[in-house]
């Protein structure tokens, strides 16, 4: 949290608006949400702070966060969301994995919807890795996030698609590890 508030305070450049929304109270956050003119460093402070509160207005700002170009954005959306604990979360968390198009922006979905341990989860992460398993797919790194994910989750729906993804190198450790998990019967060993 605290690395998530001195980015935002560097972003924010001294702007006096950096501490009311510290200080402000959900009404006043949520508020400032739907202000217009507001830089993107404000509309995040404020999205996360309602989330890590547990207030569902949140949901549909960390969302669009989560779904950005900056990691790190996508990153403290993720932690926000996982908190928030709306029912909404593992469906658009799903919907950001498996989009085609947005491939490049889905390592921190892919690694919520593992976190969530939600229905949607475990065929999300096998859609999405069974995509990337193509040779060459240059998304090594989201489908690394699956195979740990698909591992952590223990689900025996995996099996298949561990077993092939043991046969690219960089996965190849993780994805075994998964399955021995998936032989053991200990999803979290």
């Amino acid at each position: 949290m605290n690395d998530v508030l001195e980015r935002l305070r560097l972003e924010a450049d001294g702007s006096p608006e950096y501490g009311r929304l510290l200080a402000a109270d959900p009404d006043a956050l949520a508020a400032s949400l739907s202000s217009a003119g507001r830089p993107l460093w404000s509309r995040e402070l404020a999205a996360y702070r309602l989330g890590l509160a547990g207030d569902r207005r949140a949901f549909e700002p960390l969302v669009l966060l989560l779904n950005h170009r900056d990691p790190e954005r996508c990153e403290a959306a993720a932690q926000a969301l996982a908190v928030l604990g709306d029912p909404r979360t593992a469906r658009a968390a799903a919907a950001l994995a498996t989009n085609t198009l947005r491939t490049a922006y889905a390592l921190h979905p892919v690694r919520l919807l593992a976190a969530l341990r939600a229905p949607e989860s475990v065929p999300a992460l096998v859609a999405t890795l069974d995509r990337l398993l193509a040779p060459h797919d240059p998304y090594w790194r989201v489908a690394l996030a699956c195979v740990e994910g698909l591992g952590a989750l223990g689900d025996a729906r995996a099996r298949g698609v561990l077993v092939r993804a043991q046969s690219h190198p960089r996965l190849a450790v993780a994805a075994t590890a998964g399955l021995g998990r998936l032989a053991a019967g200990h999803p979290d060993a």
